[in-house]
């Protein structure tokens, strides 16, 4: 049988040397995507230079990513800030719509204003009323 390790002939730091490698690994591709992901989310930069990054982190891995860690690490911070603020933004504002469009108070406003506009009428207006207070819509 050929060469291949068993548990009683591979020693315990070499299971940790393998475990290391293999989250560098790991590490490694991730910061790689990440990087990719930078480069492709910048507007401040045209598409040749975009694809010049991608080739140089490709054919140069890690030169590439370390080169364009270092020289545009704040800008990435920045960008992931500003992501992280509009997301939050969108997410709040749909908080707030999917609650504002709810509950008796704003159904009666509703009303009071097709009311008012003379879209409808007093009894309609009393019916809306008497419906929302009542929870159905």
């Amino acid at each position: 049988m050929a060469n291949v390790p068993f548990a009683d002939n591979y020693p315990f730091l070499e299971v940790m040397w393998s475990m290391l490698v293999f989250v560098g690994f790991v590490f490694w591709i991730w910061l790689a995507v990440m990087v990719f992901m930078d480069i492709f989310r910048r507007d401040d930069m045209g598409g040749f230079a975009k694809a010049m990054w991608i080739v140089f982190v490709i054919f140069i891995p890690l030169l590439g990513v370390l080169v364009y860690l270092i020289a545009y690490h704040n800008s990435i911070a920045e960008r992931n800030m500003r992501g992280q603020e509009a997301a939050k933004a969108a997410f709040d504002q749909q908080v707030r719509e999917a609650a504002g469009k709810s509950g008796p108070a704003t159904e009666i406003a509703t009303a009071k204003s097709l009311l008012d506009a003379g879209a409808i009428t007093d009894a309609e207006y009393d019916d809306l009323k008497t419906k929302a207070l009542a929870g159905r819509s």
